[in-house]
């Protein structure tokens, strides 16, 4: 990993245990480790070959200063399906060597000290246990058992089994009464028990900070009632402290909360952030009041944290303050160094990039840093893209486009590389793309028909909730701009859909799209208009959307969730590419009342979902009809099952429990595990399934137009051909 050329001797093996070893042995710790927050596991990259496999992960922990060097212990514990976890079966890793890895210091003040352990382990027959300690650990309120740690990976010849999550936190003003606390990682868990996760996706706002400008250093700022002040408010060193101070315990309460702290121990992470992640609404305001030096500051410091908790990185050596003007501009693609930031103060200058990593060409808009994109391998035959969908993002764009050029060229360059192994790419967005259209509501907020009231609301406080503390305009009206399918983003959407077609095509890959920030949960699709008699199985534009979220955050009231049912109308991306939401919750969860009885597409509960690779059996077992191959009968809408991994999808279905696996071989089993009850601190939940084929490849001639497909450049002034039929 990046560290070790910069530290030789990072890892070291030593002999070899007895198998017999014991947790005592496994422990023998020398010194204490005073830990304030950890263990937080991700999941980096993979190295994929034709005869051995090695999976690559790092551990973070959060100590007091000045402590010790710490050492991580690693050791292999056996196959998940050994009766005995202990002892090795045929083919499995045989080694019992242990090995240790001294951590690496990221940063370090004079209140805690961040450490990384960069581990890697390689991939055998089966799927394997693997156990990690670190010896002396003790946390500064010592009330807790701590035993050794363990994860799972994939066998060399498995994908990744992924757990996909959203929205890990609480919007300010919930009744927390009535939403019990993150109680479906409970849900998690008992999964997880039973066939583990391999993987665990973040699609952003993986912890909300908003309670900065309610309760925060932000409060003063806040209350200021003039707009033109509030712009022109200086963000000096003394706030910009503050403000680090507020993100800093933020994180340190909401990853010690139970049972999201335990699942971050032993379920590796993916994770991309969002605007809670920063503050609500960052990146979707007007442009002038997203220049100005508050929300610049702030971008900085929640840069800071997101990379050093979610991503295992050393943070800036300095943040955006208007103390120091070279902080205030990007000097090499990171904000100028400010030499009182770093009083005191350890930052790691990371001399290697990780290799996941697809980093923008230039800082974003708002935040003096470069955006951060994922590329990695999930197992055998799934490939995994996760795009930085916040650091670029203005009210008019989502991403630059030579961001999404060097994407496409990473993500084409590898699969090829794959010879065809691959057979799935999954595509990380922060918010949905498949998705009702809102328009009309945004026309509504936008036009001058509020200026009157908002006129009121600044001199009188008239209607005050309904407008946001920011810069004044209608409060939902950054939710609506965050939308792939808002009028600002529909031609950056639909050139990003056609690109991701043409890929599918060139490398027969099946293209899935995860989304959250709603908080609730569907399904959409993209897929080839039915006159172009394309079955699902061939069909390169055929795309699934899933939508999953919150997992924490409490979900929008009923009628919400029944009007955007009542507009899943089919959409017309080009002339040969329509979308809309797939009927799928064939009933209520637990039999308890979330939406009106006509309302099968969008669920208002919390919620998470789980993605799992069927395997292809070596010889097919599977009814006559029920390996995906026989389709059927091209429908006349997607209001219709469009392919057999959609006939009988919802509650009943095979894949629903996330545990069973159906017969759609080389295809993709998805379940999304609805909350039944928000007061239940056990967080059970009813399993909703379906499943996604996986893509054959046909000859070009018999797929019907490709033009529509065919995606214009992000420069281009004209948009593809569309059909009369009120295309959008």
């Amino acid at each position: 990993m990046a560290e070790y050329a910069a530290q030789p001797g990072t890892r070291q093996d030593v002999v070899n245990l007895p198998e017999t070893a014991s947790a005592a042995q496994f422990q023998n710790a020398n010194t204490s480790v005073d830990v304030i927050c950890g263990p937080l596991i991700n999941f980096k990259s993979m190295d994929v070959g034709a005869t051995s496999s090695e999976w690559h992960g790092s551990v973070l922990i959060v100590t007091k200063p000045g402590q010790k060097q710490p050492l991580l212990q690693l050791r292999y514990s056996g196959s998940v399906e050994s009766a005995n976890a202990g002892a090795p079966v045929n083919g499995e890793v045989s080694s019992r060597q242990e090995t240790e890895y001294h951590g690496v210091r990221l940063y370090e003040d004079p209140h805690k000290a961040f450490w990384r352990f960069s581990i890697s382990v390689p991939l055998g027959a089966y799927e394997a246990r693997w156990e990690y300690n670190i010896p002396g650990f003790r946390y500064a309120s010592p009330d807790l058992t701590i035993k050794p740690w363990n994860f799972v990976v994939p066998s060399v010849d498995q994908s990744m089994r992924m757990m996909f999550h959203s929205c890990n936190g609480f919007s300010v003003g919930t009744d927390m009464d009535a939403w019990i606390g993150p109680s479906l990682w409970n849900d998690v868990l008992r999964v997880h028990a039973k066939k583990p996760f391999h993987v665990m996706i973040g699609g952003g706002d993986q912890i909300y900070n908003d309670n900065i400008r309610v309760e925060g250093p932000l409060k003063p700022w806040t209350d200021i009632g003039n707009p033109h002040k509030r712009r022109a408010h200086p963000f000096g060193e003394t706030l910009r402290a503050d403000c680090d101070s507020f993100y800093y315990n933020n994180y340190i309460r909401w990853y010690s909360t139970e049972p999201f702290k335990t699942a971050n121990a032993q379920i590796p992470q993916i994770n991309i952030w969002d605007d809670h992640d920063i503050i609500d609404g960052f990146g979707s305001y007007t442009d002038h009041f997203m220049r100005c030096a508050v929300f610049r500051g702030i971008g900085g410091v929640a840069f800071k944290y997101y990379c050093l908790f979610q991503h295992h990185l050393a943070p800036p050596k300095s943040t955006f303050t208007t103390d120091a003007p070279q902080t205030m501009h990007a000097v090499n693609g990171t904000a100028g160094v400010d030499p009182r930031q770093l009083e005191n103060t350890f930052v790691l200058d990371e001399t290697t990039e990780d290799p996941s990593w697809i980093i923008g060409e230039r800082p974003g808009p708002y935040v003096e840093e470069k955006s951060r994109n994922l590329y990695m391998r999930l197992g055998k035959r799934v490939a995994f893209l996760g795009i930085d969908a916040r650091t670029e993002r203005t009210r008019h764009q989502v991403n630059y486009p030579d961001t999404y050029d060097a994407i496409f060229e990473r993500v084409n360059r590898e699969v090829a590389a794959a010879n065809g192994e691959i057979k799935h790419l999954i595509l990380l967005l922060g918010v949905p793309i498949a998705y009702p259209r809102l328009a009309w509501l945004e026309n509504i907020f936008s036009s001058p028909i509020i200026a009157p009231i908002r006129l009121l609301n600044r001199r009188f406080g008239f209607a005050g909730g309904f407008f946001n503390q920011f810069d004044g305009q209608v409060d939902l009206l950054d939710d609506l701009d965050d939308h792939y399918t808002a009028k600002h983003h529909k031609k950056e959407r639909r050139i990003l859909i056609q690109r991701l077609q043409q890929f599918a095509h060139t490398h027969s890959v099946r293209v899935t799209i995860l989304g959250g920030d709603v908080h609730l949960a569907a399904v959409g699709r993209f897929y080839s208009n039915p006159k172009l008699g394309i079955q699902s199985q061939n069909d390169h534009r055929f795309m699934v959307n899933v939508i999953s979220s919150a997992i924490t955050n409490k979900p929008p009231p009923k009628a919400v969730a029944n009007l955007l049912a009542r507009r899943n109308k089919i959409h017309n991306m080009d002339r040969d590419t329509d979308e809309t939401l797939m009927p799928f919750f064939d009933k209520q969860p637990g039999g308890v009342e979330k939406s009106a009885a006509f309302n099968r597409v969008t669920m208002p509960s919390r919620n998470y979902a789980i993605i799992t690779e069927v395997d292809t059996p070596l010889t097919s077992d599977a009814p006559a009809g029920e390996n995906g191959l026989s389709e059927v009968a091209i429908p006349k809408d997607g209001h219709e099952p469009l392919h057999r991994g959609e006939v009988g999808a919802g509650a009943a279905n095979k894949a629903a429990d996330g545990l069973s696996t159906s017969h759609i071989h080389g295809g993709l089993d998805v379940a999304i595990r609805i909350e039944i009850d928000p007061q239940d601190r056990q967080g059970a939940t009813e399993g909703y399934g379906f499943s996604i084929p996986p893509l054959n490849s046909v000859p070009l001639t018999t797929l019907g137009r490709f033009s529509g497909s065919r995606p214009t450049t992000a420069h281009s002034q004209t948009s593809t051909h569309e059909r009369p039929r009120s295309a959008t």
